[in-house]
């Protein structure tokens, strides 16, 4: 388990409180199905590799307590957050996009 994730009360499918997104994308590298991985940083950037192609973007939480996501120029998406629990651990993230109804699992690495 991710330790900075050790005292959250966490259950498999369910919502990350719009207070504990920050504590959830920055406790440690992403890795999803596809091989690409993503970080998050604490002052809102973001770094997404896949086939080692680094994108630099901004996250943030919106005033509806929404993850959300920019990548420049334009590209802008919010999503709902699910905790990914395994043996009652934090082991990722499903992330939701709202509207369009992606969804991407990512396990912390």
């Amino acid at each position: 388990m991710v330790r900075s994730l050790q005292n959250l009360d966490v259950a498999d499918g369910g919502p990350v409180p719009p207070e504990q997104i920050a504590t959830a994308v920055t406790a440690g590298e992403i890795a999803y199905a596809d091989g690409s991985t993503q970080t998050f940083e604490p002052g809102g950037a973001t770094t997404y590799v896949e086939h080692g192609r680094r994108t630099q973007g901004e996250w943030y939480v919106d005033g509806e307590g929404r993850f959300c996501s920019f990548w420049p120029p334009d590209y802008r998406a919010c999503y709902d957050l699910h905790w990914v629990v395994e043996n009652g651990r934090a082991a990722g993230l499903r992330f939701t996009e709202r509207g369009r109804g992606s969804v991407f699992d990512g396990r912390y690495r």
